[in-house]
């Protein structure tokens, strides 16, 4: 009995912790808001320590920071640090990616290549549409689908936490911002023509392309500034 409390115990706190990340994510819980285990507890009806332990993980992957006295806050990520994180992504992306491409006819890559397609035509479809609820998700599932198949766990890790982070940056930006379908980036389907077809200078076109629409957006950011 005491195995399946343990199992109980930890499936509930990876849940409280994808519902914060979700919330983060759409920007409900918004860069800079403080809350405490005890106020989470009572709003998803829990007990402590599950959520004292969901709020560790994501301090963990940056998106939390805790403060013994005050609890926990949405990280408040700036301009720089956003440039940082595609900086660091597109050191390693190219690479990667062409790896995968150079692989494109491996059957079993050809197969999960056909799951990866349906991300980003989903993706694809709500970025020209400019539905930011819509993209986040399959956009995630798009890179980390993708990433996997490099067959490197650590690689594909580093490059999902390097997107939510992105995305937590960006959310509450294009939240108040419109016309979203003329900002937000659609080459999904392109990145993935390019892998199927072992195209690996395909693949470093639109992977550039891709990082400097993003520094790009952050050069607009920066000059917006008061």
């Amino acid at each position: 009995m005491a195995g399946s409390g343990a199992v109980t115990r930890n499936t509930l706190r990876q849940q409280i912790a994808d519902a914060l990340r979700d919330e983060v994510l759409a920007g409900r819980l918004r860069p800079g808001q403080e809350f405490t285990v005890k106020q989470i507890a009572e709003q998803y009806g829990v007990s402590a320590t599950p959520v004292r332990e969901a709020l560790v993980d994501l301090s963990a992957q940056g998106l939390l920071d805790s403060d013994q006295h005050r609890g926990f806050r949405v990280h408040e990520f700036s301009v720089d640090d956003y440039r940082g994180m595609v900086e660091a992504r597109a050191l390693i992306v190219d690479g990667i990616f062409l790896r995968i491409a150079e692989h494109g006819s491996d059957a079993g890559r050809s197969a999960a290549l056909v799951s990866v397609r349906r991300r980003a035509e989903e993706a694809g479809r709500a970025a020209r549409c400019g539905d930011l609820d819509i993209l986040v998700g399959y956009d995630l599932r798009f890179w980390r689908e993708l990433g996997a198949l490099a067959g490197n766990v650590y690689i594909s890790e580093f490059l999902h936490r390097m997107r939510v982070q992105c995305w937590v940056f960006a959310v509450p930006y294009l939240r108040r911002h419109g016309g979203l379908d003329e900002v937000l980036w659609s080459g999904h389907g392109e990145l993935v023509d390019a892998v199927t077809r072992g195209d690996g200078e395909g693949v470093r076109q639109v992977v550039q392309a891709y990082n400097d629409h993003a520094l790009a957006w952050a050069a607009r950011l920066e000059r917006a500034r008061p």
